[in-house]
């Protein structure tokens, strides 16, 4: 009965004292469609299609590589985490997202944006990785 009563007290201490996460800002409108995936050594590259609705966001995240990005219809209003614009890419605009950068990705149009992403990505990584949200406002 000793080591259970132990257990519990040390998972209640780690509770304590390790700091907490941050909350993850999911998005709103969003849905993707993964039209091809391949593994080349260490090295994932991964074809999204992604549509964002009218008033639809992304949340806040980064990815850890790098992403090219093609507007195929609508605006993309892209803000880093320090609340700035670094884009507003309409339809025929590439762009670029450099590996850890913390940003979001919001449609301010009145039609669907789609985009078609290239993931550049370390073998294994996830998409995106959520981020806290830095107190912007939207």
């Amino acid at each position: 009965m000793r080591k259970p009563l132990t257990v519990l007290a040390a998972a209640a201490l780690a509770a304590v004292l390790v700091p907490a996460t941050a909350s993850a800002t999911p998005g709103s409108g969003v849905t993707g469609t993964i039209l091809a995936q391949k593994t080349i050594g260490h090295t994932d590259y991964t074809l999204r299609e992604i549509t964002v609705q009218p008033g639809g966001y992304t949340g806040w995240h980064f990815h850890d590589g790098t992403l090219y990005a093609y507007v195929k219809a609508g605006t993309l209003t892209h803000n880093l985490a320090d609340c700035s614009i670094d884009g507003i890419f309409g339809t025929g605009r590439a762009f670029t997202e450099h590996p850890d950068q913390v940003h979001i990705g919001r449609n301010l149009g009145s039609t669907p944006l789609v985009l078609e992403v290239l993931y550049v990505l370390p073998a294994g990584s996830p998409l995106s990785e959520d981020a806290p949200d830095p107190g912007c406002g939207f």
